[in-house]
């Protein structure tokens, strides 16, 4: 039997090829709001970054976000994805440690 393809994404921050479930996805939606998307199904332009905070920080500093989507990304959109960054990242971390254990 042929084994299945794992779909891979780049990583905006640091440029790595990764599963795309190790992946979190930055959604700009067709109304122009910018978020986090867990369930990577969303409509939209999305962007990929790692789990990682210093991807994060990494991204908002070379503005990779604004290229990946194609917009101007607005400071005080980068402080509310931020925030749920931080509070996305344990949950985030969680799944994996579930996928694994399957």
């Amino acid at each position: 039997m042929k084994p299945k393809k794992v779909p891979m994404r780049k990583c905006v921050a640091c440029q790595e090829m990764m599963p795309k479930k190790q992946l979190i996805r930055i959604v700009k939606t067709p109304e122009d709001e910018v978020l986090i998307d867990l369930t990577g199904k969303k409509s939209g332009r999305g962007a990929y970054l790692c789990g990682k905070e210093s991807c994060f920080k990494l991204a908002l500093k070379n503005r990779a976000l604004d290229r990946a989507l194609k917009s101007k990304v607005s400071p005080e959109i980068y402080e509310q994805l931020a925030a749920d960054f931080i509070a996305v990242e344990d949950e985030f971390i969680a799944a994996q440690g579930r996928e694994e254990d399957e």
